[in-house]
C-alpha cells in the first residue's frame, strides 16, 4: 500500500474522490454541485456496475497496474497472489478484489481509473489548435474557461465525470449528449473493463424535473429568479437522500431504546456516547446538503418522541454551566431541543445548519514538503515539535501499526489526555491499550487513546496507598473518575471508589 498508493495518486483524476488521502464525499458534492449551478449542466447520466468488486478482471489490473508505472515484477506476483487468494466455502476467485482487502480500494481505483480519463478525452482534454492561458482558481486548480469556450464552437460532447468509489456520474448539456455518451460508456465498460452496467438501476436524468442521488445526497436544479437575458436562473437544492433518511433514522432511535433498557449508569452511559457520537457524525457528513434542516426536523420529530416515551422519568432540561461534555454544549448550546440524561447532554438531532462543500485545495498532498505544510496547518494548537519527535522516535519493540496509531491518536486528540482533556508535554504522553495485550487485545486504532502517565499508573494501580496518592495529585471530577473505571473495567481491574 505505502509502495502503490504515491504511484497511484500521481496519475488518478482530480474527480476521483473516493478512498483517497485527504479526499471526501464532501468534495464530490461540491464538484457535483458546481457541474450544476455554475455549468448549468442539467442532464446527468447515472450508471450502476453490477457487481463492481466481485467482477473485476484479475488479468485487465494488472495490466492497468503495468501501464500506469508500477513495472516491478516481484509486487505484481504479490499482489495477483493476494487477488487469488482462497475464500472459505467459495474457492479460488477468477476475477473480483478481496472483500474487506486493505488493498482493495485501491484497486478499485486503478480500474476506473482509465474510465475517468477517458471521459476526460472526449472534452476536457481535447487538445487544441492553439494554445491559451488559464489562471488559476482560489482551490489552487487550473480555469479553463478559455479552453472550454472554444471546444463549445466545435459539435463535441460536452462532458464531465464526478466519481466516488464505483459511484459515477457524468453531466451533459444536452439531453442528446448524454444518450450517445451513455451507450458509449456502457459499450466502453464491456469491451475495456469487461463490466455490466444495470439496466433497472442505470439512467439520463433531467435535473430540471428529477432529483439524482450522489453518496447519500439527492441533488436537483430549481429556478431562483432570472437573468439578465430573461432566461431563468438554476441553483442547486440538495437533500439527504430517502434510504439514508431512513437508515438515519432506524439506528437513532434503535440506540435510544437500547439505552432505555439499561438503569445502571454505567451501560446508560455507553449507549449515550454512541448515540451523541453518531448524530454528531451524522450532522457534520450531512450539513452539506441545502435542505439539510428540513431534512432532519422530520427526522427529529420521530427521535424526539421515542426519547420523550423512552425515558420520560430521566430526560431534563438542562443547566448549561454545569453540562460536562464540551463538545456537545459548543456545537449545541443554543439549541431549545437540549436535553440531558443522567447529567450528561444528550446531541439534539434536529438542529444542524447548512455550510457549503468545499473543494479539495490542489497544494494539500502529503507526497509533497508544501503539500505536508498545508496540512499541519489544519492542526492548530498542535506541538509540532512534539508531534516530530514521535514521528523520529518510535517506542522499541513495538509494532508498526502501534507507533502510527500512537502518532495519529496524538493528531486526533489535539495533544489532550482522553481522560482529563489537559494538553500533555512530551514526558506526559504515554499510549494506553484499553484492553490489554494479554486479554488478547491488539494495536490497533480503536483500540489506543492517548493519556497522562499518572492516568496511566491509575488504570493500572491495585494498591490502595497507590491509587489516594495518584488521586490526590490528579483531582478528578465524577464524570473523569467514570472514564477511569470504565478503562479500568476492560482491563479486569476492580473500580476505584472514592470517600
Amino acid at each position: 500500500m505505502q509502495v502503490l498508493e504515491p504511484i497511484c495518486e500521481a496519475k488518478f483524476h482530480e474527480r476521483s474522490n473516493g478512498f483517497r488521502p485527504n479526499r471526501s464525499a464532501e468534495h464530490a458534492v461540491a464538484q457535483a454541485m458546481t457541474m450544476i449551478q455554475q455549468r448549468n449542466l442539467f442532464y446527468v447520466i447515472d450508471i450502476d456496475i453490477k457487481g463492481f468488486f466481485d467482477n473485476v478482471s484479475h488479468g485487465k489490473l494488472l495490466k492497468q497496474m503495468w501501464a500506469l508505472g508500477i513495472q516491478e515484477k516481484k509486487l505484481l506476483c504479490i499482489i495477483s497472489t493476494m487477488l487469488k487468494a482462497e475464500i472459505a466455502e467459495i474457492g479460488f476467485p477468477e476475477k473480483g478484489t478481496p472483500q474487506g482487502g486493505i488493498i482493495s480500494p485501491l484497486l478499485s481505483n486503478i480500474v476506473l481509473n482509465e474510465l475517468d480519463w477517458w471521459i476526460a478525452s472526449q472534452w476536457e482534454e481535447m487538445p487544441t489548435q492553439y494554445e491559451y492561458k488559464c489562471s488559476i482558481h482560489g482551490n489552487g486548480s487550473p480555469n479553463k474557461s478559455p479552453i472550454y469556450s472554444a471546444l463549445r464552437k466545435t459539435g463535441l460532447k460536452e462532458c464531465y465525470i464526478i466519481r466516488y468509489a464505483d459511484d459515477f456520474k457524468i453531466f451533459c448539456r444536452k439531453r442528446d449528449d448524454a444518450v450517445k455518451l451513455f451507450e458509449a460508456t456502457r459499450q466502453w465498460l464491456k469491451q475495456r473493463l469487461r463490466l455490466d452496467i444495470s439496466s433497472e438501476k442505470s439512467k439520463i436524468v433531467n435535473l430540471k424535473r428529477h432529483y439524482s442521488e450522489f453518496v447519500g445526497f439527492k441533488l436537483k436544479a430549481k429556478t431562483k429568479g432570472k437573468k439578465p437575458n430573461g432566461k431563468a436562473k438554476y441553483v442547486v437544492t440538495s437533500h439527504i437522500s430517502d434510504k439514508a433518511s431512513r437508515k438515519i433514522l432506524k439506528r437513532a432511535t434503535e440506540t435510544v431504546c437500547n439505552m432505555a433498557k439499561h438503569i445502571d449508569k454505567e451501560t446508560a452511559y455507553k449507549f449515550l456516547g454512541i448515540y451523541n457520537a453518531y448524530v454528531m457524525g451524522v450532522h457534520q457528513y450531512y450539513s452539506v446538503a441545502t435542505e439539510v434542516n428540513k431534512d432532519f426536523h422530520k427526522i427529529s420529530f420521530h427521535v424526539n418522541r421515542t426519547l420523550k416515551t423512552k425515558l420520560r422519568k430521566r430526560l431534563k432540561r438542562p443547566d448549561i454551566s454545569k453540562l460536562k461534555c464540551k463538545a456537545i454544549v459548543e456545537r449545541y448550546g443554543k439549541s431549545k431541543e437540549l436535553r440531558c440524561v443522567l447529567d450528561l447532554p444528550v446531541a439534539p438531532s434536529g438542529y444542524v445548519q447548512h455550510r457549503n462543500p468545499m473543494w479539495k485545495r490542489t497544494s494539500i498532498n502529503k507526497y509533497t514538503a508544501k503539500g505536508r505544510e498545508e496540512i499541519h496547518k489544519n492542526l492548530k494548537g498542535l506541538d509540532m515539535s512534539i508531534l516530530l519527535y514521535l514521528m523520529r522516535n518510535p517506542i522499541q519493540n513495538r509494532s508498526i501499526e502501534y507507533n502510527d496509531n500512537r502518532i495519529s491518536l496524538y493528531s486526533g486528540q489535539m495533544g489532550k489526555c482522553a481522560v482529563t482533556g489537559r494538553i500533555l508535554t512530551l514526558e506526559e504522553i504515554h499510549c494506553h491499550h484499553k484492553v490489554p495485550k494479554y486479554l488478547k487485545g491488539d494495536d490497533g486504532y480503536v483500540n489506543l487513546t492517548i493519556i497522562h502517565i499518572n492516568v496511566h499508573r491509575l488504570i493500572h494501580a491495585v494498591h490502595t496507598d497507590t491509587t489516594q496518592k495518584l488521586l490526590k495529585v490528579l483531582q478528578l471530577t465524577e464524570y473523569q473518575m467514570g472514564r477511569i473505571n470504565n478503562l479500568r473495567k476492560l482491563c479486569e481491574l476492580a473500580p476505584i471508589t472514592v470517600n
